[in-house]
């Protein structure tokens, strides 16, 4: 028996490897409650993994960019998962992907990053939290990222928001074809079947010409005449018919009348 090359082998496993690691890169996540729910719902962002997403805003004479990942070092930050970076270079921590939580929707997913640094006079100085909405968008494996607000004229829970569309948190299309809808198609895909291998075979083998290229012309010529014949039998009743009968004691001839005999006017 042969073996396979050494290097068959090699691809395999290494492929094995690759698409091994490619399916687990949302588990980088660290979720704050770990629950076995949150990481099957976090598990469908796995398609928007190692890119990075930017978005610039600009207040006043201040300009930023943000960037942002899934599960990955945003920006190359170590365990940033969204950054803030201003015209200087100078990084801002906004959101750490070690401290995830995730919220679902029934078409939309909620990524809350935890952790950021701490604001230096706003929101009693706690740590920054970013929050990005993603919705479905089935025509888009993932849109540009939007910053939408920072709240933080609050003293606490304050946070930044951020969209992004994308079509990995649409919910799966159910087929909405009736099994009745089904029967036809395969009745309908049969029918064409038998059409088409008939009239070649009547045509290419037989030889058949005009209407006899029909797939059982003949059949189909009785099959008017067969089914009357089946509804005479079934509904047709096959006795003799007989008239109704009579009443008994009454003849249905006519009576004759008994002849007048007028004897008895002669003369004696």
């Amino acid at each position: 028996m042969a073996h396979p090359p050494c290097w068959r082998l090699l691809a395999v496993f290494i492929l094995m490897v690759t698409e091994a690691h490619a399916s687990g890169n949302t588990t980088r996540c660290r979720l704050v409650h770990n629950t076995t729910s949150e990481s099957k719902v976090l598990s469908v962002l796995e398609p928007l993994t190692n890119q990075n997403f930017t978005a610039k805003t600009k207040v006043a004479d201040e300009e930023y960019t943000y960037v942002f990942q899934v599960c990955g070092d945003a920006d190359g930050m170590k365990d940033a998962g969204l950054v803030q970076r201003g015209k200087d270079g100078k990084q801002v921590l906004i959101g750490n992907y070690s401290l995830t939580q995730v919220v679902r929707g029934s078409d939309w997913l909620l990524l809350i990053y935890l952790g950021g640094e701490k604001y230096h006079e706003h929101c009693s100085k706690e740590p920054r939290k970013a929050m990005i909405m993603i919705s479905c968008d089935r025509s888009k494996v993932a849109g540009p990222l939007t910053v939408v607000l920072e709240d933080r004229e609050r003293d606490t829970e304050c946070f930044y928001l951020f969209e992004l569309d994308s079509s990995a948190v649409c919910p799966v299309i159910e087929s909405r074809l009736s099994t009745g809808s089904i029967l036809l198609i395969v009745c309908s895909s049969c029918l064409a079947v038998y059409l088409i291998t008939g009239f070649l075979y009547q045509r290419l083998i037989v030889g058949a010409k005009g209407v006899e290229q029909f797939p059982n012309y003949c059949f189909w010529t009785e099959i008017g005449n067969l089914s009357a014949d089946g509804c005479d039998f079934v509904c047709r009743s096959r006795g003799s018919r007989e008239d109704p009968p009579t009443y008994r004691g009454v003849s249905t001839e006519p009576l004759e009348e008994p002849e007048e005999r007028d004897d008895h006017l002669l003369p004696m």
